[in-house]
Order: C-alpha cells, then structure tokens, then sequence
C-alpha cells in the first residue's frame, strides 16, 4: 500500500508523516531525496549549473540559498528546476518503492508536491493535512522562514481547496499534536493497518 502525505507549506505533513516513522513505517520525504540529487548527481549539477549560472554551487555542493531566490521569484526559474529533478524524484521514490514490496506492505511517502508534480497516480492513498492560513505561516515564522518567503512558496503550490477535492483522506491540523496524532492512528484504523 503506497500513501502520500501531502500539503500546502506548514500544514504540518512532516509532523504527520514522523507519526509513521515513530510506529516503524518507511517514510520516503521527496525533498530529502531531491536535496540528495542535487548533492550527488553531477548530471543535474551540469544542468543546474547551466540554467542557473555557477554561483549555483559552492565548492561542489548546492548554494540552496541562492537557488531557492532564484526559483521561489521566479516561476519560469521554478519550472526549469522542477524539470531537471522531479523526474528523478519520482523515479528515485518508484525504484525504492519496487524494492520495499517484498518486505514492507505499508509504504508513506512525503511531498508537498503531489498534485503540483503530477504525482497522485502512483499512490493508493493520498492524505492532505490542511491548517488555517495563519496557523501555517506562524509555524514557518517560528522555523526561521520569513513572511516573504512564505508567500511566495505559497503561491508555486495549488490552493488548498483544489486539494481537498483531489484527496483521498483529508486531516486538520489546527489543534494539538496529541490531536494530528490521533488522526493518524485514525488513518491507521480506517486502512485495516490497526
């Protein structure tokens, strides 16, 4: 059973999807194996490098900093980098999923672009963790993002209500942990996993 955790910035899916891993669940997380990519890939290096200029990386690692102004302001800089990893993301995420099946009968997979990259196909289940806007945007505060940065990620992702219309379970997150936590286990229930 493959399920997608899915949600607009600070919805608080990495909450719900440490859930999973804390019960012994996989939990595959899109931008730790894009942020991987990025790394260790020379090809996407070349490709980086040659949409974006040199300053792009660092001594051979990734200047996140300055990739993230340059794609978050930019919907055209967004695309061309959204091209050059998401097809290795999702075949990274489809290549571990092949070689979990033997062993594993639950698999999470983390990402907040599920629609946006066009990936709800391959998953049995997609589960969208909603919040209010402003619960979300002082979560990011909290984390160091400013109010700017906040807006404009907001802006490359789909509304939250086209969202809603598209999932499969829907979990909202402006209560408690104690509160997201018993939906998960509820998520549990409903799947026959509990």
């Amino acid at each position: 059973m493959k399920i997608a955790v899915t949600g607009n910035i600070g919805s608080g899916k990495s909450v719900f999807s440490s859930f999973a891993e804390n019960n012994g669940f996989i939990v595959l997380k899109a931008d730790d194996i894009s942020k991987e990519i990025l790394n260790k890939d020379s090809e996407v290096r070349e490709e980086i490098i040659k949409a974006f200029g040199k300053q792009s990386f660092i001594n051979n690692k990734p200047d996140i900093k300055f990739l993230a102004q340059k794609v978050f302001s930019d919907p055209v800089s967004l695309n061309k980098i959204e091209l050059i990893l998401h097809p290795r993301v999702i075949k990274s995420i489809n290549d571990t999923i092949k070689s979990l099946e033997s062993e594993k009968k639950i698999v999470f997979v983390e990402s907040a672009l599920i629609y946006e990259a066009d990936m709800e196909k391959m998953f049995d289940y997609v589960v969208l963790i909603i919040s209010e806007r402003n619960n979300r945007l002082q979560r990011k505060l909290n984390s160091g993002i400013s109010e700017e940065d906040f807006n404009k990620r907001e802006s490359n992702q789909i509304p939250e209500d086209e969202k809603r219309k598209r999932a499969d379970f829907i979990f909202a997150n402006d209560g408690s942990i104690d509160d997201l936590h018993s939906k998960f286990n509820l998520l549990l229930i409903t799947l026959g996993v509990r």
